[in-house]
């Protein structure tokens, strides 16, 4: 019971230190951010294995220390150009709902931390089009768009995916 409580302070005291910070990429000009609660590792470009009828923006899975891990390639998922990768690309290995997944970004930032005050809703336009960003953080006189994690890839795409690599 004792070990209980003291795991549940532990984590707590995690999640108020991860609070507030992400982890900024950039595709392009765009500059975008993730909280630092999803992210699990940052790791170079890897050989990737495609594999047959996954999504296109699905690239394939890559092997990370004998663990089996779909890769995404962000550029493909927003619709944006694609771009050959080169020594800046990487991948961001996050935790969506007890599956991880890479996405490959042009390239990483830095961890900044965004106070609450300076992160507004984005803003209403046509319905779908801001259904990956979550919110618009405010940093000097730059903006960085907020990635909504869980929306990046739904139930329906995981299962189609875990599938796949299994």
């Amino acid at each position: 019971m004792a070990d209980r409580i003291l795991d549940e302070v532990v984590l707590d005291q995690e999640e108020d230190t991860q609070k507030g910070k992400y982890l900024t990429f950039n595709l392009g000009n765009e500059f975008y951010g993730i909280e630092i609660k999803f992210v699990t590792e940052i790791i170079g470009l890897q050989p990737i294995t495609e594999v047959p009828e996954l999504p296109d923006y699905i690239r394939g899975i890559i092997n990370l220390r004998g663990k089996i891990i779909p890769v995404m390639d962000v550029r493909t998922r927003f619709k944006k150009p694609q771009l050959a990768y080169n020594d800046r690309t990487c991948v961001i290995v996050i935790d969506i709902a007890e599956n991880s997944i890479g996405l490959i970004v042009d390239s990483v930032s830095e961890v900044l931390a965004i106070p609450e005050t300076d992160i507004v809703p984005p803003p209403e336009v046509s319905s779908g089009g801001n259904r990956y960003i979550k919110a618009i953080g405010k940093v000097e006189n730059t903006v960085k768009l907020i990635l909504d994690c869980d929306a990046l890839i739904n139930e329906e795409e995981v299962k189609i995916i875990t599938a796949a690599v299994e």
